[in-house]
């Protein structure tokens, strides 16, 4: 296959992979949000000890969710050995389809252990955030793929150190904010307020309980949007010299406004299952987007930055210019 071709055809499926990890993450929250997680009872990868089982809503519910994944593994092992064919040479590949085969099987792996073994709420929120961490590196991954030879030579201008450190704490502090949130969920805590913003009519409502749970996260989830509005205003200055970073500033931020209000939804209908499964779309959107600004942190290896070396002259060409001479 034709260079040219193989690139196009590998972008495609980063592209589908990326989508497919999405929905994926979208059906573990609804696996969650129905209390579907014993629909195939402690079986897996079998259901009820079947390969087709027979049809109840929380057993087609975890019976798709395990098919989509099914079906994702693919795409992925597919787009990693497209990747790494294609661009083996280049270092950003050489971890990021590593890290994505590896995330992919750890999240099935975190899967198949809270099937076959009862977890406790910590671990049970682990899982949405390695499958974050999943889906980041399949769409850095694509990102790559299509910025190749072309708007990743943004990434080699200068950047403040100072900069390059808010925006890595500001990813890590996402993942700590989207932790104690899956952990609400997974404690059934998340209408131990019943108002928002205060809780119980409340400005402190108290750290124990259900109420503290759901208010620490609350306290985080507004410590993370005044971290993020900081970062968005650094970037706007910085914005001639690196657009890269302020569009994805800029997209980070509006997303963790959404994720607020988002949650506010979640509150006012009662943990509807279209309002959750919003909160949780909108924060994997989120988490990824800060992956892509701490990507674009990373200036490109040497070996993407030097110029293509001049191609040598023929044999008869160098005939040529003898003669001419």
């Amino acid at each position: 296959m034709r260079s040219e071709a193989l690139t196009r055809l590998v972008r495609w499926i980063g592209v589908a992979a990326t989508v497919g990890m999405f929905v994926v993450l979208v059906m573990g929250a609804t696996v969650t949000n129905t209390g579907s997680a014993e629909g195939c009872g402690r079986d897996w990868p079998l259901c009820h000890g079947k390969l087709i089982p027979a049809y109840t809503v929380s057993t087609m519910i975890e019976f798709s969710h395990r098919a989509v994944t099914g079906v994702e593994t693919v795409l992925i092992l597919t787009l990693a050995a497209g990747a790494w064919l294609r661009w083996r040479q280049r270092r950003e590949i050489r971890y990021l389809v590593p890290a994505m085969v590896f995330f992919l099987f750890l999240q099935a792996g975190l899967g198949a252990w809270a099937v076959l073994y009862p977890q406790v709420a910590e671990v049970l929120a682990l899982h949405f955030g390695v499958s974050l961490t999943a889906f980041a590196s399949v769409l850095l991954t694509t990102m790559f793929l299509f910025e190749a030879d072309g708007e990743e030579a943004l990434r080699d201008r200068p950047l403040a150190r100072g900069l390059r450190r808010l925006i890595w704490g500001s990813l890590a502090y996402t993942y700590v904010l989207v932790y104690l949130g899956a952990y609400v969920r997974h404690t059934n805590a998340g209408l131990a307020c019943l108002d928002w913003p205060l809780c119980q009519s409340k400005v402190v409502p108290g750290f124990t309980g259900p109420v503290g749970i759901v208010f620490i996260h609350r306290l985080a989830a507004l410590g993370g949007g005044l971290l993020l509005a900081g970062l968005l205003v650094w970037l706007y200055h910085v914005r001639a010299e690196r657009p890269d970073l302020y569009r994805g500033g800029l997209v980070a931020f509006t997303l963790i406004v959404l994720q607020a209000l988002s949650g506010a939804v979640v509150v006012y209908a009662r943990m509807d299952l279209f309002s959750t499964l919003l909160h949780a779309g909108l924060v994997a959107l989120l988490f990824g987007a800060l992956s892509y600004l701490c990507y674009h942190t990373l200036p490109r290896p040497a070996l993407a930055r030097a110029p293509a070396p001049a191609a040598a002259p023929s044999a008869a060409g160098a005939v040529k210019a003898t003669s001419g001479s």
